[in-house]
Parts: structure tokens; sequence; C-alpha cells
């Protein structure tokens, strides 16, 4: 998710789009043979598009990368357009599913730690992708496919801010969007500027966050 822009989609309030190409995939891999196929496929899209950019990145050249005929492609992606949303969808449940994995019995405050950590190391594992697949969420109409892994991390962020060491309020609406709109907007700057040092980045989030809950005590 990265990218995943991952934590906007907890608050998205943009209305949904229309695709222009075909989004959704043809048919959904099944046997183990075909899971392996469309891996191959992502993982090759995702290497052109970190290495030699969005423009270099044509069913025909992710085709041959991945090293499967184009017509195998197409069984499962109808055009460039629906490699974006898959990978996008791909980043986007693996970050959910690292901040599903936080343990909430050591406290809010360390499990809010831990989230920004979680988002940092997402933007950072892969930050050309990352850059890439943020432009491509915003340009491509995916709310609609990330509705369900929206709910599932606005239900973490909450049960983060739900912590009985948490400020009184914490957990509010406005108070967890100002709070995730704060990580976003970090964390998606370094990104911008592909700045990899995660440990400088944790710091300055950190600092902004809990200044930010604790001004409010």
């Amino acid at each position: 998710m990265s990218y995943r822009s991952y934590l906007k989609l907890a608050f998205m309030t943009k209305p949904i789009k229309k695709a222009a190409t075909p989004l959704a995939p043809r048919k959904s891999p099944t046997q183990a043979r075909s899971v392996a196929t469309v891996e191959a496929i992502l993982q090759a899209a995702a290497h052109i598009l970190e290495t030699e950019g969005l423009s270099a990145c044509s069913t025909n050249a992710v085709a041959r990368k991945a090293g499967v005929s184009i017509g195998s492609l197409y069984q499962y992606f109808p055009s460039k357009d629906a490699i974006s949303r898959a990978l996008i969808l791909e980043q986007t449940t693996a970050l959910v599913e690292d901040a599903e994995k936080i343990d909430l019995q050591q406290g809010g405050r360390k499990a809010l730690e831990d989230l920004i950590d979680v988002a940092i190391t997402h933007q950072l594992k892969r930050p050309a992708l990352a850059k890439i697949l943020d432009a491509e969420e915003l340009r491509l109409p995916v709310a609609a496919d990330l509705k369900r892994q929206s709910t599932r991390l606005r239900k973490t962020v909450h049960d983060i801010l739900s912590q009985t060491d948490m400020p009184e309020g914490a957990n509010d609406a406005e108070v967890m969007a100002d709070l995730m709109g704060i990580i976003k907007g970090l964390v998606d700057a370094a990104g911008a500027r592909v700045d990899t040092s995660a440990a400088n980045l944790r710091k300055r989030v950190r600092r902004a966050v809990f200044g930010y809950l604790d001004a409010g005590e």
C-alpha cells in the first residue's frame, strides 16, 4: 500500500468514480497453477513499476517478465489498469492484516506506536512502488474495492484509541480522522520524496501524533 496511501482509506470521502477501462478480473484463480500465474504477473508488474516506471508497465512487458503468454495474462487481467488495481488491493490488504495483528493488551499508546510503525514499514518497504501505487490509487476508481479493508482498518484504529490509557475522547470520529490525517500526511510526504530514513520518520510522526493527543487532555 502500499501502500499503499494506506491509512487514508479508513476515512475516504471522495465520490466513487467509474472505470474508464475494465478493472475487474476476468476470472479468479482457483487451482495452484493459476494462483502461481497470477502471483507471477503481479510480481512482474511490481518489478517493472519500481525499476522502469508506469509508462514501461504495459501488459506485453508484464507478460514477458512473468514468463506467461499475453493470452494467459488476459485470462485474469483485462487491462493494465486492472493489474494496478490488483496490486493496490494486495498491498492494502497486507497493511490492514499487519495492523490487525497489533497487540492491544500492551495498551493504547504502545499499540498506536505499532500502528505508526506498520504504516512506515509498508511505505518504505518498496518506496518506489509505493509512490506509483499511491498515484494510481488517486487516478483509478478503486474506492468501492477498498471498502472492506476500510471498515477493518477503521475498527482497528478505533480499538487502539479506545484503550484505557488513551485520553478521553481519543476514539471520537473527528480525533480519529485528525490522527490518521497526521500519519498519512507525514508518511505520504516521505514517500513522495522517496525518504527511506525510517528512524527519522518514526520520530517525527510519533512527535506529531502524541503531541496532538496530549495537547487535548
